[in-house]
């Protein structure tokens, strides 16, 4: 790839022709629209609201889609030398399924502070994990990993191709609901937003896609305001799947691009947005994945009022005890 197409925004037909490699080794998620008396309530009898649900996805998030594109482009020799990963959760066990579909072996690291769940679930496919301090620690161990034993470094968010995984999510939502007046999309390092809003905006140019960031964990937003992409010098927030350190300038661009406008959500209001998903859908969700509510009824409620609106519910790898705690803080 030259300079220029390393940052390309990844094309509509490359985007159904990347569905139909995935196959069956993802799901087509289900789209529920959001009815209730409470939303209603909130929000007026004109909105609709759809949840596509990628908490029902292989491996419990979006992840798979991204982590697969990745993989799929290994020769023999690399897929044979394994891959390695660096997440608090999700992507990790994401990869560890991947590499289990892909007849490889992944090497994942991990955070010590990563539920003990999502640790095992990582195992649970066989994967290997390595667990350090922090997330920074965590990064650069990765890359030692990936020089010393020469794996696939599978990266959690960024890429052509990691974009090109996501941007089915967008694609299956627009197919089944059609002329959508918005989507709105959680951030961590991009990835989702990037691949999501590429398919968005050229399946529905008018459809307006707005991204959200926890206020513990904004790199997007600050990356925007200064033009390159930006990190953040410690994660602070109860939503660790969106605890990207830093962004990075594949998924940055193509968000610049594609993203209308970005707004941020406390810890308080996901809390308050997981209960009302448990109470009124009956979904039990971790926090990044009620980030998008969080966001349609707090800072985006008033431009979402009376249109179609797409919400996307990115996963629920959550042990019992954390979704019980959050939602007993919900107010």
């Amino acid at each position: 790839m030259t300079e220029t197409e390393q940052y390309e925004t990844p094309a509509l037909k490359d985007i159904k022709e990347a569905r139909e490699q995935l196959g069956l080794r993802v799901r087509r998620t289900p789209v529920w629209q959001w009815k209730s008396d409470e939303l209603q309530g909130r929000l007026g009898s004109d909105t609709k609201i759809f949840l596509k649900l990628e908490l029902f996805q292989y491996a419990g998030s979006f992840k798979p889609r991204g982590a697969l594109m990745n993989m799929m482009r290994l020769n023999d020799e690399q897929l044979k030398r394994g891959v390695t990963a660096v997440s608090a959760g999700n992507h990790a066990i994401a990869v560890a399924y991947a590499a289990k579909v892909m007849h490889t072996q992944a090497k994942v690291v991990m955070p010590r502070t990563a539920s003990s769940i999502r640790v095992d679930r990582c195992k649970s496919y066989g994967a290997e994990v390595v667990l350090v301090d922090d997330v920074h620690e965590a990064f650069e161990k990765v890359k030692e990993i990936e020089n010393d034993e020469q794996r696939a470094y599978i990266h959690p968010f960024d890429g052509y191709y990691t974009a090109l995984g996501t941007a089915t999510v967008g694609l299956e939502l627009c197919e089944q609901v059609p002329n959508l007046d918005a989507v709105i999309i959680p951030i961590g390092g991009g990835g989702l937003c990037a691949g999501i809003s590429s398919a968005v905006k050229q399946i529905n140019p008018d459809c307006k896609v707005y991204g959200v960031e926890p206020e513990g964990a904004d790199t997007m937003r600050r990356s925007f305001e200064s033009g390159k992409p930006e990190g953040i010098d410690k994660v602070r927030t109860i939503a660790d799947s969106l605890g990207a350190p830093h962004a990075e300038m594949y998924s940055f661009t193509v968000c610049q691009r594609n993203v209308d406008e970005l707004c941020t959500i406390t810890d308080q209001q996901m809390c308050n947005a997981m209960k009302l998903l448990f109470d009124d859908m009956k979904l039990a969700v971790e926090p990044a994945a009620a980030s998008a509510t969080a966001a349609m009824l707090g800072p985006l409620k008033d431009k979402i009022v009376g249109k179609r609106t797409g919400i996307i519910v990115c996963g629920t790898n959550i042990d019992i005890d954390n979704f019980y705690k959050h939602i007993s803080n919900a107010e």
